[in-house]
């Protein structure tokens, strides 16, 4: 592969404007459905959680309710585990392991702590299979003042008026194949500069906070999915995406300076999961359950280290 990779949009070396946006967004393709994958799971959970629509988007002709589930004993006095997931819509493990830890385990911190889970925070690109909203942005670098993307500014919103009690902050995602062959190559052409080939690593990892590390916790959340399914290894530079792994599994983001989910609060226990369904040595119910592992793996961390 070649430094400048092809992509059918826009032309080498200069930002796309409005009419490349334009022709990118005509590509796009609906292959599943958020009502019928998602919405479905969280209202079955209505008898059991609360759940509340934190905001809605509009797409063209297209409506998506976000949606939120809330432990129903909520409790002031508690901290709050905070759980997002779906952040890139394609990652699909993201979005089903939050529902699959909401369904079989949050029952067991009842009384212990508040759950506050929003599992599907860009569903446009949950239908699309895509990293991106319909805007071509990030949701996953906009968590920030003056968000570029709606969902990234209703989530801000959702966890403001909790933010001061979250003691931990899970945010579920995936590396995938098309990491490499779509969506990497698709930021080069839009931000107009040379892609740069990189490598997928096999297996699940971590992303700590650089700027407030917490080295005991990602080691036990890694701990925990090795159960289920293998950790990624570093590779040749001793690297996982081109950031020095500093623990097995484990690489380290400036989590606010970037603009991730992640930083969204100044939880003390944060983490980024990532785990690789393209993987010969994983299934998608693996990796399912490896991510509702890494959540009772960080809240359980997180209420022994208070």
């Amino acid at each position: 592969m070649t430094d400048q990779a092809f992509y059918p949009i826009g032309t080498p070396g200069q930002p796309w404007g409005d009419a490349e946006k334009a022709g990118w967004l005509a590509r796009q393709v609906r292959h599943r459905s958020y009502v019928d994958e998602v919405v479905s799971k969280i209202d079955a959970l209505r008898s059991r959680f609360d759940v509340a629509e934190y905001g809605r988007l509009h797409y063209g002709d297209d409506s998506y309710p976000l949606l939120a589930i809330r432990s129903r004993d909520w409790n002031d006095a508690l901290p709050v585990a905070l759980v997002t997931g779906g952040v890139h819509g394609y990652e699909t493990s993201g979005v089903h392991g939050a529902l699959q830890f909401v369904d079989l385990h949050a029952a067991d911190y009842a009384g212990k702590i508040n759950l506050l889970v929003a599992p599907c925070i860009s569903p446009w690109a949950y239908e699309r299979i895509h990293r991106w909203n319909a805007n071509a942005i990030d949701p996953n670098r906009s968590f920030r003042a003056n968000s570029p993307a709606e969902e990234s500014a209703a989530l801000m919103l959702l966890v403001a008026p909790v933010s001061d009690g979250v003691l931990v902050h899970i945010d579920l995602h995936e590396t995938t194949d098309t990491d490499e062959s779509e969506f990497r190559p698709a930021l080069a052409a839009r931000d107009g500069k040379p892609y740069e080939p990189g490598g997928i690593p096999d297996g699940f990892y971590v992303v700590d906070d650089a700027e407030h590390p917490q080295p005991g916790f990602q080691q036990a959340v890694i701990e925990a999915v090795a159960k289920v399914t293998h950790i990624a290894p570093a590779d040749g530079n001793g690297e996982i995406i081109g950031s020095p792994v500093v623990a097995p599994g484990v690489i380290e983001y400036a989590l606010k300076p970037l603009g991730l989910c992640a930083g969204v609060t100044d939880a003390r226990y944060k983490t980024t999961t990532e785990v690789y369904p393209d993987s010969p040595r994983a299934t998608p119910e693996q990796c399912n359950a490896a991510q509702a592992a890494a959540v009772c793996a960080a809240i359980d961390y997180a209420l022994a280290h208070r």
